[in-house]
C-alpha cells in the first residue's frame, strides 16, 4: 500500500506546509494529498492558504506527487479556472498532480452569496464541471452551454505532456456510483469496504482508491486526544452537518455537543506507531491502495520521525 502525507491547510501556515512537505519526503512518504478550502473548519484551526499558490510552491520544495484533497470546481471557483489551475500544477510538478474533485460544502463554496444546492444537483454540476475540464484539456479551443456552466471562446495554452487524472470523493451511493463514471479513481476519508467495492463493481474496476486519517502526535494518547480535540471538535459532527453549515462559527456551536471521546474516535492519538500500522490496515483491507495521514497539533516533526523509523519500514 502506499502511504502518504496529507497537508492540512486549514491549519498551518504555508511556510509549515512547506516544511512538511519537505520533511514527509526525507521521511519516505510517496505522496502528498493538499485540502483546498477557503475557511478552516473552526477559528482554532485558524489558517487557509490558497491551494494553488501553495501547489506551486510545493512543486519547487519537493518532488512527491500531489493531489487536491479535494477541490470543489462548481460554485467558488468556475471549472475553465479549475482547469488552467491545475493544467499549470501538473506542468510544474512534471507530470505528478492528479485533481481530487468532490462536491464540496457551503462552508467554502457560499462565499459569494450563491444558493447552496442538494446533492444531487451538486452531482449534476460536477459532472458537467469534470467535462468541461477535459474538453479543455485537449488544448482546443472551447465553447459549451449547458445546464449549469457556460464557456466561450476559452483555451488552455500551458498543458502538461499527459492528461490530468481526476479523482473523485463520495460519502454516499450516489457519489460513489459517479466517481465510477466519470473519475479515474475514488477518494474516502473512512475505511469503508463496501463503498469501495461499490465503486468497483460500478465501473471503477481497478482504478485507484484513496483513503486518509487524522492523527495528533503527543507524548502520550491523553495528550493527543486534547490536542485533537481542541482543533478539530468538527471531526465528531455527524451527518451531513459538514455539507450544509456555512461558517467556522456555526461548525463551532455544532461542536459544543461533541465530546473529546467522539473526536478521538476520529483521530490516531499519542506516539504509539501499532496505532498506526492497525489505522493503515484497516484501509489495507477495505481496499483502498493509497492512504495519507495528517496530523494536528504542534509536533508534526515527531509524528515524521515516527513514521520514518517505526512506521514506513514495515510497510
Amino acid at each position: 500500500m502506499r502511504i502518504g502525507y496529507f497537508l492540512s491547510s486549514e491549519e498551518y501556515t504555508p511556510a509549515e506546509l512547506i516544511a512538511q512537505a519537505r520533511g514527509a519526503e526525507r521521511a519516505g512518504f510517496s505522496a502528498l494529498w493538499i485540502s483546498d478550502h477557503y475557511h478552516p473548519w473552526v477559528d482554532a484551526q485558524g489558517q487557509s492558504s490558497f491551494v494553488w499558490s501553495m501547489i506551486g510552491a510545493l512543486s519547487q520544495a519537493c518532488d512527491l506527487p500531489i493531489t487536491t484533497a479535494v477541490t470543489c470546481p462548481t460554485v467558488r471557483i468556475h471549472p475553465a479556472v479549475i482547469a488552467q489551475a491545475a493544467a499549470s500544477c501538473a506542468v510544474l510538478t512534471g507530470g505528478k498532480f492528479r485533481l481530487g474533485v468532490g462536491t464540496g460544502e457551503a462552508l467554502n463554496e457560499h462565499i459569494f452569496g450563491d444558493a447552496w444546492p442538494e446533492t444531487e444537483v451538486r452531482l449534476e454540476m460536477l459532472e458537467e464541471a469534470v467535462e468541461i475540464m477535459r474538453e479543455l484539456w485537449k488544448g482546443g479551443v472551447v465553447s459549451h452551454r449547458g445546464k449549469h456552466y457556460t464557456v466561450e471562446n476559452a483555451r488552455v495554452y500551458t498543458l502538461p505532456e499527459k492528461p490530468i487524472e481526476i479523482l473523485v470523493s463520495g460519502f454516499g451511493p450516489k457519489a460513489v456510483d459517479v466517481a465510477a463514471r466519470i473519475g479515474e479513481g475514488y477518494i474516502h476519508i473512512v475505511p469503508d469496504g463496501d463503498l469501495v467495492r461499490r465503486f468497483r463493481s460500478a465501473g471503477g474496476g481497478e482504478r485507484v482508491c484513496q483513503g486518509a486519517f487524522k492523527a495528533a502526535y503527543a507524548a502520550s494518547e491523553e495528550e493527543g486526544a486534547r490536542i485533537a480535540y481542541e482543533k478539530w471538535p468538527n471531526a465528531g459532527v455527524p451527518g451531513e452537518l459538514s455539507q450544509v453549515l456555512p461558517s467556522p462559527q456555526h461548525f463551532e456551536q455544532a461542536s459544543q455537543l461533541v465530546t473529546q471521546d467522539k473526536v478521538k474516535e476520529a483521530f490516531v492519538c499519542g506516539n504509539d506507531p501499532q496505532a498506526h500500522l492497525e489505522m493503515i490496515d484497516k484501509y489495507a483491507k477495505a481496499g483502498f491502495d493509497e492512504v495519507y495521514v495528517s496530523n494536528s497539533g504542534p509536533h508534526w516533526q515527531g509524528l515524521l520521525d515516527l513514521y520514518a523509523e517505526h512506521v514506513l519500514p514495515k510497510r
